[in-house]
């Protein structure tokens, strides 16, 4: 089941899937950005008597720029999708896990979600929201048969950064980024092992870890200077 605003992208992955796997794919346009659209979607599964074994919560857009200078409203919306609308998925499906005593779930944060991001402040305080609820979430559910796995993955080369026009940043100007489907591949099946928390590429495991270990005046400074454009 993929669920998404735009429905032509959803049939073209739908068409991709389909030359390589012989499953069912049921395709949902909606907008997850929106209040209660969390709500109808577990409506309208539950309507069509679907089993939710596996959720995978990977909606989510940044927006590049001083705080003050951003649009309120795009913060709101960043708010409502990266946290709001991935609790309440995570809270709806949970329970029928928890009830079979199986599921697995994978929330996508990313290594934005270890600091600070000047220029980015509110997107970064998303991420940071969502590897802490999901932590804590893993823990809660010891036992019950359901796991929970934070992906976190660094810059990936997809459609995100020109959504959240950063294309010029320091961060992913000139940059060989890992492809959306090595990031996924990764994330998969770090959510089959159960792992609590998988941060994709070898610089991106270590430069989280440096986090806990750097003054937090410095890490702040340095995000800053990789946020840059130039």
């Amino acid at each position: 089941m993929l669920v998404a605003r735009n429905i032509r992208q959803l049939e073209n992955l739908k068409i991709s899937i389909l030359k390589n796997h012989s499953v069912q794919i049921h395709l949902i346009e909606k907008d997850l950005s929106k209040a209660h659209a969390a709500e109808e979607l577990y409506d309208y599964v539950i309507a069509q008597q679907w089993q939710i074994d596996i959720l995978i919560n990977n909606a989510g857009f940044g927006y590049y720029g001083m705080f003050m200078d951003t649009p309120l409203p795009k913060d709101e919306e960043m708010i409502q999708l990266n946290m709001l609308t991935l609790t309440k998925l995570t809270k709806l499906f949970a329970a029928g896990m928890i009830h079979r005593g199986k599921g697995r779930i994978m929330n996508v944060a990313s290594t934005a979600a270890f600091q600070p991001g000047p220029t980015m402040a509110v997107y970064y305080a998303t991420k940071a929201y969502v590897l802490h609820f999901s932590e804590a979430l893993s823990n809660e559910l010891e036992g019950t048969g359901v796991t929970v796995t934070t992906l976190c993955p660094g810059a990936t080369a997809s459609g995100f950064q020109s959504a959240a026009s950063m294309e010029e940043s320091a961060l992913v100007k000139g940059k060989n980024l890992p492809t959306s489907y090595e990031v996924a591949d990764y994330g998969y099946k770090a959510m089959m092992k159960g792992k609590r928390v998988a941060i994709h590429g070898l610089m991106n495991y270590l430069m989280a870890l440096s986090v806990r270990f750097t003054p937090r005046g410095m890490v702040l400074k340095v995000a800053r200077w990789m946020m840059r454009k130039g």
